[in-house]
C-alpha cells in the first residue's frame, strides 16, 4: 500500500474513499436485520442480494490477490465477507423453512460450487498474466448481470411514479462509490474496475433524475398487477455492497423465494459460462 500512495497518491485517494463509502452501504441494511432481530421474522425480505453481495466480494479478493497493490480492493472486499456473511447467518436463522432451504442451496451452489469452479479453472488452466485478465472478465460479466436490478428499481419507480422505493441517499451514495472506484481503476489502468463502474455512474444518475422527477407526487397504491415477487428492491454496487428496501410488510411465500434463487442462478450460469468460454479460448 505504500508503493501505491507513493507513486499513485491520486489513486490511492480514490481508493480510500471508494472503501469508506463501501463500508457505508454494506452497513446500510443494519435497520433491516434489527428489525429482523427484534421480530424474529425475516417478514418479505430475501436472502438473494446478501449472497450475491458476498459471491461478488470473493470474486474481487481473488482478482486483487492475483494483482500487484491490490491491496484497497481486499481490505473492502473482506469487510463486505464479513458482514454479508453475518447477514446471511442471521436470515437463516430467522427465516421460514423453505426460505432457509432455498437460501441454504443458493449458497452451496454460487458461493462454494460456482466459486470453486472459478478458483480450479483459472489456477490449473491458466497461466501467468492471462489468469488475471480471464478473472477481471469474469468480475466484469458479473457486475454488469447485477445492474438488471437497478434497471427494475426505475421500471418500478415510473410505473408507480412514486419514489418511495428509491431512497435518494442510496441512489446518491452508490453512484458515488462508482465514480471513486472508476477513478481508481482509470488511474491504476484497471479496466475491469473502470468499466463496469461507468454503468454505475449512468444508471446511479439515471435514478437521481427519476428521483426529482417524482419525488413531489403522494405515495403510490401499489397495483395488484405488479408482480407479487416485486417486495423487496435490491441494489447491488459493484464491488458486492448491496441494500434491500421492503415495499410492503407482506411476507414472501417459499414458493417466491425459490423464484427469486432460481432467476439468481440464471445469473451465475452466465458467469460460470465466461469463465469456460474464456478457458478454452486461451
Amino acid at each position: 500500500m505504500a508503493f501505491l500512495s507513493v507513486h499513485h497518491p491520486w489513486a490511492f485517494t480514490f481508493g480510500l474513499l471508494g472503501n469508506i463509502i463501501s463500508f457505508m452501504v454494506y452497513l446500510s441494511p443494519l435497520p433491516t436485520f434489527h428489525r429482523v432481530y427484534k421480530k424474529k421474522s425475516t417478514e418479505g425480505f430475501q436472502s438473494v442480494p446478501y449472497v450475491v453481495a458476498l459471491f461478488s466480494a470473493m470474486l474481487w479478493i481473488y482478482y486483487a490477490l492475483l494483482k500487484t497493490d491490490g491491496y484497497l480492493l481486499i481490505t473492502i472486499n473482506t469487510l463486505g465477507c464479513i458482514i454479508e456473511s453475518i447477514y446471511i447467518t442471521m436470515y437463516i436463522i430467522y427465516a421460514p423453512k423453505k426460505a432457509k432451504i432455498a437460501t441454504a442451496k443458493l449458497v452451496v451452489l454460487l458461493n462454494l460450487g460456482v466459486f470453486c469452479m472459478i478458483l480450479l479453472l483459472t489456477l490449473f488452466f491458466v497461466q501467468g498474466p492471462k489468469r488475471v485478465r480471464v478473472l477481471g472478465w469474469v468480475c466484469v460479466t458479473f457486475s454488469v448481470c447485477v445492474f438488471a436490478a437497478p434497471l427494475s428499481i426505475m421500471r418500478l419507480v415510473i410505473q408507480t411514479k412514486s419514489v418511495e422505493f428509491m431512497p435518494f441517499s442510496l441512489s446518491f451514495s452508490l453512484t458515488l462509490s462508482a465514480v471513486m472506484w472508476f477513478s481508481y481503476g482509470l488511474l491504476t489502468k484497471d479496466f475491469y474496475i473502470a468499466l463496469p463502474n461507468v454503468l454505475g455512474f449512468i444508471f446511479g444518475i439515471i435514478q437521481m433524475v427519476l428521483y426529482i422527477i417524482y419525488k413531489g407526487t403522494k405515495k403510490a397504491f401499489i397495483d395488484k398487477k405488479l408482480p407479487e415477487q416485486v417486495v423487496n428492491i435490491v441494489k447491488i454496487s459493484t464491488l458486492g455492497s448491496s441494500d434491500v428496501f421492503p415495499i410492503n410488510g407482506q411476507a414472501v411465500s417459499g414458493e417466491c423465494v425459490t423464484d427469486s434463487v432460481e432467476k439468481s442462478l440464471e445469473q451465475v450460469v452466465i458467469v460460470a459460462h465466461t469463465v469456460t468460454e474464456n478457458v478454452q479460448d486461451l
